[in-house]
């Protein structure tokens, strides 16, 4: 770790001095790459991660618009002239500012995305001209070497980022390091809140937990709704920061709703990830299969109605729903990241905002209504970082500006919205002779 930090400074000077051209090139390079080696890096992803290998092939196309983006953000630069003779001591002068790096970035990455969210922390790096040390995730490493050998493969200039697959304890140096200038981490709302204690003057960007709603109106269509509903709860055995974990369904079409919903989740693949069918696969590690079973047994004993699931084959954790919850149950409370959704019933729109609103969470929310002064009220009353309207909170597009308030984080995500974070204002005043 030591070496790796020794680098980036060493990286840093290269980077910061990298053409526009260079740094475009670099990322569109990696696009034609990851492109080529589409097939092995989704299978990889699956092996060793245990994602399900149709999720995987997504994950690897939208890493390439990642870098495609990188690539088109890098051209675009960011500054602008102002005026300075708002006042006459100020005539004959002209100001610009660009946005220049901070310096090197420490990257810390989940097990969840393990190509995409490191696309996210390195193809803005590349864009802006700095240079990175990146920890993938512990339990499925192998994505995160082989994008970095893409990535070198593509131009980058040898110091200019480090890949570590090391312990915590090791990771935490460059966290505390203060020839790291950046902390760019993606992970559980507890362990990104320390680094943030812990990371001194660092400009920092956290990417942390939801447990995202999703409130269903009277005027819904069921049939319009069900399958991304069923998608958002599911893909990945719900191990998405994003999934639909707490659902608010009107009362009017509860009764409705929860029996299509219940049914069709009986219907869910679940099992080996290289299946094409498969949908939910086995949990990341043997852990978290007992952590969200005692989760799911918790909220039982103490009232709640279990539908389906609630049970595992091995690693693989039976899709399950939940009614008669109530908020300070865990599985409402806090991030189950598992595949468990619960289902509750509202009489007022209002009350289902609020319930939305109630928990220390706020990353992502869905809305389905036809009535757009509901969905303007949503908007603005909903505390969290993206309200989706007729779409489920597990929707997410690598361009917009992505990032919760409260527990969920700090900071935004998206490559302009990163690349804004890994740089600063940079001022040039320039006086005529003789003025």
């Amino acid at each position: 770790m030591d070496d790796a930090i020794d680098r980036a400074v060493t990286g840093f000077e290269a980077m910061r001095r990298l053409p526009t051209h260079r740094r475009a090139a670099i990322c569109e390079g990696v696009v034609e790459r990851l492109r080529a080696r589409s097939a092995e890096l989704a299978e990889v992803m699956a092996r060793e991660s245990g994602k399900p290998i149709r999720f995987c092939r997504g994950e690897v196309a939208r890493a390439q618009v990642t870098f495609a983006l990188a690539a088109g953000e890098a051209r675009r630069g960011i500054g602008e002239v102002l005026p300075l003779d708002l006042e006459a001591r100020a005539e004959g002068r002209l100001c610009l500012y660009t946005r220049v790096p901070r310096g090197p970035v420490a990257a810390i990455s989940p097990f969840n995305f393990p190509l995409n969210l490191i696309a996210h922390k390195l193809a803005p790096a590349i864009a802006v001209g700095t240079s990175a040390v990146l920890k993938p995730p512990p339990q499925c490493p192998v994505t995160g070497h082989l994008l970095a050998d893409i990535i070198v493969d593509a131009g980058l200039p040898g110091d200019a980022l480090s890949v570590l697959h090391c312990p915590p304890d090791v990771a935490q140096v460059m966290v505390e390091d203060d020839r790291m200038k950046v902390l760019s981490f993606t992970g559980s709302d507890v362990v990104g809140w320390k680094l943030k204690s812990l990371a001194g003057k660092k400009q920092v960007l956290l990417e942390l937990g939801g447990n995202a709603p999703c409130v269903i109106d009277d005027d819904a269509d069921l049939d319009a709704i069900l399958p991304s509903v069923v998608a958002g709860a599911w893909a990945n055995a719900g191990q998405v920061c994003i999934k639909v974990q707490r659902l608010f369904v009107h009362e009017s079409r509860y009764q409705e709703f929860l029996t299509r919903f219940v049914a069709a989740t009986r219907e869910v693949s679940c099992g080996d990830p290289l299946e094409e069918s498969t949908v939910v696969g086995p949990l990341i590690e043997a852990q978290h299969v007992e952590r969200v079973l005692s989760w799911v047994r918790e909220a039982v004993e103490q009232g709640a109605i279990l539908h389906c699931g609630g049970e595992a084959d091995g690693a693989v954790v039976r899709p399950t729903v939940l009614t008669d919850t109530k908020p300070d149950m865990r599985v409402c409370r806090d991030e189950v990241f598992g595949p468990v959704t619960v289902v509750e019933p509202f009489a007022d729109f209002g009350e289902a905002l609020k319930a939305c609103n109630a928990g220390r969470f706020g990353l992502q929310a869905g809305v389905f209504t036809r009535d757009v002064g509901k969905a303007m009220r949503a908007y603005r009353e909903l505390d969290y970082g993206g309200v989706l309207i007729n779409d489920v909170p597990t929707f997410r597009v690598d361009s917009y500006p992505y990032g919760g308030s409260k527990d969920s984080g700090f900071g935004r995500e998206g490559v302009r919205f990163a690349m804004d974070e890994m740089t600063e204002p940079k001022v040039l005043i320039m006086r005529g002779m003789g003025e």
